[in-house]
């Protein structure tokens, strides 16, 4: 999406819902962060929202709170009808005091998604497992759906009663509300189903109670899909015609997600084109008679109705930056946008677009997100691992003055008996610098390389992974405005004992390099490892062998064969936006500019699947998209050896196949770099081993940041 001319100005008008002055248009959408159940809930997430009040957030929406026990996904949610949700809901609903931050409560039932160890019963329309759950439902009786439309009511009537400012009905991803809406899990008979008036009646009856249950001057938002995304799904105009019912129920906005969990199409995931799902929002908008019709022809009464014009619509779905909210809004299709993970990734992205300041960005990696809040994990965040843990790392005002930033070349200690070295510039020796300096001590880092960033450098030139590049930058504009002393191309050993004999903490950060292999011809002048490759590239090869179908295998595949532009994901999804607006994407493309050359790829993996590592909501999309690009994947083998014309491989059945490869890439692994380990013993200095340094075993970006804050805070004591 192309940079906005000028400021954000459309971004930072005021908008009410339902008679809610809000101060701009960017709502924090909701996050289940897999807190909402436990004992410690409400200190929890009060910390949590308060954070992103602080920080700029208009409108808070919480994570979804099951109206019953049947409703809940997991044990990890919370369920508004027990004591300890109602005395962690009241912490909840005052955490945005003083602030101009308001907080809405989401009702929320799972219906058939929800897992076999949830609190209650599973229970949906018809009795279709999911494959999220896989769990057969049994199928609500007649009398028994009117008993959740009470739950809703009653759960908005409790919302209000503890102060929050608005409800939202989540009624999307494919959750229980479109459940009853789609031909694709609703077979019922009677009065709840049959045709498209009778499913769209509980969501329709749930939107007539909720409003019922909190007066006429309380906001009530709703979220609805836009597009299920799954075969056989429902046609545009049933989804046109709920919106339009909702607006006549009472509903004070419409946040309109898109997609299923189970959907074939991804939606979230970096292989996504910024705001790729806003027309579906914007034909929401024409279809109750708002917003831009962009040619499209809007008839009937929802054209005229000034009421239904007068509903805000919230667009949402992988819109990670300030300046892409700006110009969905510039375009007047939409109303607010919606942002979720950017507040996992910087609580001040808000904050920062008024006054400037480095963003840290959101990837869209999933990993410590959405992989972990689908199996009831511990939501945080890959590069802001402190996302949910407010209450464990606090940040106290610093305890000394910032100092001056420099970055030198070499390694003169520039500091009296108190500072810290951070050894190491890759994600856990960045986070560990950057938390270090924020407590308040003088930090020297030491990065072996001219470029900070580990193997986020190579990350950035990936298809669908260039947001990884704003990672580095945030980075180092963060350690220049802490005063971070950065020595670049200075890799410290042995010799080096008076550098940091003085310091009061140590971080060894100093990462990982590839493994090498015993297979006979490894040493062939074609053979190279991924570093090499990532760095130097692969000249004129026109076909390559990868050995090892890890995630770097993967990433290096999909770097050889390039991603598609933004212009083709919707033609690859066969989706037919309502609204043809494709000019304000057509900027974002997901074409590398790194080592593509069309080249023919094998990846091989000796046992297991390729791309194990790879977090559940993303190997799907990376594999689809290899698979489309040719990529031949090959696992059960053994490597006999590399030969002049490629390498031969061992298959289960005892054959010999020869693959043929003008380059052959080694990416079968890393080996820990701890050479300085016994330098710190030997000198006593406090230290803390972190990321690949620590363990090269499944290492991943999430534990290199996590451990780089943790050691951060045990060096410097303060944590709780």
């Amino acid at each position: 999406m192309p940079e906005p001319s000028g400021s954000l100005d459309h971004i930072f008008t005021p908008i009410e819902i339902g008679g809610l002055t809000l101060p701009h248009r960017i709502v924090m959408g909701s996050m289940h962060l897999g807190l909402e159940g436990a004992e410690d809930a409400g200190p929890r997430l009060a910390a949590f929202y308060r954070d992103r009040a602080l920080g700029g957030a208009g409108l808070i929406v919480t994570g979804g709170w099951a109206v019953s026990a049947d409703g809940a996904a997991d044990a990890s949610y919370g369920v508004l009808d027990a004591d300890a949700a109602k005395r962690a809901l009241a912490e909840v609903a005052g955490a945005t005091a003083g602030t101009e931050g308001r907080i809405a409560l989401q009702l929320f039932h799972a219906g058939r998604y929800a897992l076999a160890d949830s609190p209650g019963e599973v229970v949906a329309p018809s009795a279709i497992a999911s494959r999220v759950s896989r769990v057969e439902p049994r199928a609500l009786g007649e009398d028994e759906v009117w008993d959740v439309v009470a739950e809703f009511a009653a759960g908005a009537r409790l919302a209000r009663e503890l102060g929050f400012a608005a409800v939202e009905v989540m009624g999307s991803e494919g959750y229980l509300v479109d459940q009853f809406l789609s031909p694709v899990t609703n077979r019922r008979n009677d009065s709840w189903g049959g045709d498209a008036e009778g499913r769209m009646r509980f969501g329709i009856e749930v939107a007539t109670a909720v409003r019922e249950a909190v007066g006429e001057v309380f906001p009530v938002l709703f979220r609805m899909t836009g597009a299920e995304l799954m075969p056989e799904s429902r046609p545009w105009e049933e989804v046109e015609a709920f919106a339009q019912a909702l607006v006549g129920a009472g509903v004070d906005a419409l946040n309109v997600g898109v997609g299923w969990h189970e959907a074939p199409v991804p939606t979230v995931q970096g292989a996504v084109p910024s705001g790729a799902f806003v027309p579906w929002a914007e034909g929401l908008k024409a279809a109750i008679g708002g917003g831009k019709t962009a040619g499209t022809e809007i008839t009937g009464t929802a054209a005229t109705s000034a009421a239904m014009a007068a509903v805000p619509v919230i667009a949402g779905n992988r819109v990670n930056r300030l300046r892409d909210a700006e110009a969905i809004l510039a375009a007047g299709g939409v109303d607010l946008v919606s942002m979720s993970r950017p507040f996992l990734a910087d609580p001040r992205i808000v904050e920062k677009g008024r006054g400037g300041g480095a963003v840290n960005v959101c990837i869209s990696c999933d990993q410590a997100c959405i992989d972990r809040s689908l199996v009831g994990g511990h939501v945080s965040c890959l590069v802001n691992p402190r996302s949910g843990y407010e209450v464990d790392f606090p940040v106290p005002p610093p305890v000394r003055s910032q100092f001056p930033t420099t970055v030198v070349g070499n390694c003169e200690r520039t500091w009296d008996r108190g500072g810290y070295a951070v050894i190491g510039g890759g994600p856990a020796g960045l986070e560990a610098a950057r938390v270090l300096a924020t407590l308040g001590g003088e930090v020297h880092l030491y990065e072996a390389r001219e470029e900070l960033g580990g193997q986020f450098r190579w990350a950035r030139l990936v298809p669908g992974k260039e947001d990884y590049g704003a990672t580095i930058s945030y980075f180092e504009s963060e350690l220049r405005r802490l005063g971070v002393h950065v020595h670049l191309g200075r890799e410290l050993g042995e010799d080096d004992a008076d550098v940091i004999a003085d310091c009061v903490g140590v971080v060894l950060a100093s990462g990982v390099h590839p493994r090498a292999v015993d297979i006979p011809g490894a040493d062939l002048p074609h053979v190279v490892d991924y570093a090499t490759a990532f760095e130097a590239g692969l000249g004129e090869a026109r076909s390559v062998a990868i050995v090892g179908g890890g995630g770097i295998g993967v990433d290096l595949a999909h770097l050889l064969t390039h991603g598609p532009s933004a212009a083709d994901f919707y033609e690859r999804h066969q989706l037919s936006p309502p609204v043809e607006l494709y000019s304000r994407i057509e900027g974002v493309s997901l074409h590398s500019k790194g080592l593509s050359n069309g080249a023919r790829v094998t990846v091989m993996r000796r046992s297991g699947r390729i791309g194990s590592g790879i977090g559940i909501t993303t190997r799907w999309v990376w594999l689809e998209a290899l698979r489309r690009a040719g990529v031949e994947m090959r696992t059960g083998l053994s490597y006999r050896q590399i030969t002049p014309d490629g390498i031969e491989i061992g298959l289960e059945d005892g054959t010999v196949e020869a693959i043929a490869a003008d380059a052959v890439v080694i990416a079968a692994g890393q080996e820990r770099r701890d050479e300085l380990r016994p330098l710190l013993e030997r000198l006593e200095i406090p230290h803390r081993v972190v990321g690949g340094a620590k363990n090269p075993a499944e290492l991943n970006a999430v534990r290199a940041f996590g451990e780089g804050l943790r050691a951060a805070y045990a060096l410097a004591g303060a944590q709780a």
